[in-house]
């Protein structure tokens, strides 16, 4: 059994290492871009006579290899090329031992190019290029209508021969691009302007060898005169809905991965031609994000949507003013996908007069809502309701509140598609701690304040007529002054005042 299991590791371990390898068997690495004349290098200059060589190629996923040029001492080109602009760089190989291959490649051209060196039918050296394409597309065709999405799109086949790709905007600025299966490597610019125009670079690092990269350079420029008309517009279906205030509520864009999102809305009730308004806007290629000032109540909503991988939805908590119609548009290159939401907002609140509560109901966006009421959470009670005009319904609780009167009141909206939603306000009798005692509390002060008075009125009295009384028998014969403050009564003679007087 256990040596079964080594045996299944040594044979796994050796596939793995077999395909490891098999993407390395060469010797360098050209990368060129299509339709550039190349120069596969192949060079030996210690051999002299009888030299032939042999050029091969196996294109990427062929088994085969098949005979593009040879040549010799005797006969310079005895096998013909199997292009055109097919040659040796020097017609004199056999002098400087230079064997390079020249050629103008297509991107059917890759592959394993093998330069197999002979002297006298002897096999001397092989050296083994793998050479790999370089496509570089943009779209649309410059001059590019004003609005447009431009794509540039980089791609080398076969793409083992390198590690990376990269594309910068005129300037050096380091642009977002994604590799896409099949596709390339991708660097997008929604909402072209003018000021987009210029030089874009699209660098190319070849396998184990970064410092020898290749560069491609594709010049854009902005038609400042045209501007981009986007015809191809997918509706999904409109969705109507209500929320109650400061609720959070799950504001959906189309299901599409996108380049720019777009969030429009059109404040409630308003009619249908009026200016709809930007609120939010977001450019996943560029990273950035414009806000206004209602967009403070809105973020881009996480899992399952993903604003980093192009998914857009929000998450709106909104107030009574923030009910309407809202458009989110996603734009992927020329094509938008556009979702309507419908949205109403409901809010209770409580209005207290001296003989009564008045409870309010309010909701906009009214051209949904069918019906809108005042329910008691004991069926049996009928409210009396009332309008204040258009978004309002409004009840009555009267004061003191009673037992009978307590419970949840519930304002139910009934929306055209027959969707409910319920706001609640509960009344309750009030606690005894709830009794306001302040004022009491004040005036029992106050009365105290006011018995106090005559009380040391009194008391200023007897002491004066005491202080007299003993005048009168000859105790003392100066004049005496009192002093009053706010917790005593202070009284001294007159020739005792200036020692001590004060409080």
């Amino acid at each position: 059994m256990e040596s079964s299991l080594l045996t299944f590791l040594f044979v796994s371990l050796s596939v793995v290492c077999s395909s490891y390898t098999g993407t390395t068997d060469w010797d360098d690495v050209v990368v060129v871009r299509e339709n550039t004349p190349t120069i596969l290098g192949c060079t030996d200059t210690t051999v002299r006579g009888d030299i032939s060589i042999n050029w091969m190629v196996k294109s990427f996923g062929a088994d085969d290899w098949k005979l593009v040029l040879s040549a010799s001492e005797k006969n310079k080109f005895s096998g013909g090329a199997s292009k055109a602009s097919m040659r040796l760089t020097d017609s004199n190989f056999q002098d400087t031992g230079v064997f390079s291959l020249y050629f103008i490649p297509k991107m059917e051209d890759s592959g394993h190019y093998s330069c197999l060196i002979k002297h006298q039918e002897k096999k001397l050296k092989e050296r083994i290029v793998l050479l790999a394409i370089l496509t570089v597309t943009s779209y649309p065709a410059s001059p590019i209508p004003q609005h447009s999405t431009l794509r540039l799109i980089a791609k080398v086949t076969p793409g083992i021969a390198i590690t990376k790709i990269t594309w910068t905007a005129p300037g050096g600025i380091p642009m977002k691009s994604k590799k896409m299966p099949n596709t390339g490597t991708v660097a997008k610019l929604p909402q072209v302007q003018n000021s987009d125009s210029g030089t874009y670079v699209c660098t190319v690092y070849p396998w184990g060898n970064s410092s020898s990269v290749l560069t491609a350079n594709v010049e854009v420029t902005v038609d400042a005169d045209k501007v981009a008309s986007f015809t191809n517009i997918t509706h999904g279906q409109t969705i109507s809905t209500a929320i109650e205030a400061q609720t959070s509520f799950h504001l959906t864009c189309p299901s599409i991965q996108g380049d720019y999102v777009l969030l429009y809305w059109l404040h409630p009730d308003a009619k249908r031609h009026s200016n709809m308004k930007l609120v939010y806007q977001y450019d996943h290629w560029r990273g950035s994000t414009l806000q206004t000032e209602q967009s403070k109540r809105l973020q881009l909503a996480g899992e399952p949507y993903n604003a980093e991988a192009g998914s857009f939805s929000f998450l709106l908590t909104p107030e009574l003013k923030d009910g309407g119609l809202y458009i989110c548009e996603v734009s992927l290159n020329d094509n938008i996908f556009s979702q309507r939401t419908t949205l109403s907002v409901l809010k209770v609140k409580t209005k207290r007069y001296p003989s009564k509560l008045e409870l309010l109901c309010l909701y906009s966006e009214q051209s949904q809502v069918q019906n809108a009421e005042w329910k008691h959470s004991n069926k049996s009670r009928k409210l009396k309701m009332t309008s204040n005009g258009p978004g309002s319904i409004s009840t009555i609780v009267q004061l003191p509140i009673t037992l009978d009167v307590t419970g949840n009141y519930t304002c139910i909206l009934e929306l055209g598609n027959g969707q409910l939603i319920r706001a609640e306000q509960v009344i309750r009798l009030p606690s005894k701690e709830s009794v306001n005692v302040t004022t009491p509390s004040l005036l029992h002060s106050l009365s105290a304040l006011l018995l106090l008075v005559p009380l040391v009125a009194a008391a200023v009295g007897v002491l004066l007529w005491r202080q007299k009384h003993i005048s009168d028998r000859g105790e003392s014969s100066g004049d005496f002054f009192f002093d009053i403050f706010p917790c005593s009564v202070h009284l001294w003679p007159q020739s005792a005042a200036t020692e001590r007087c004060g409080p």
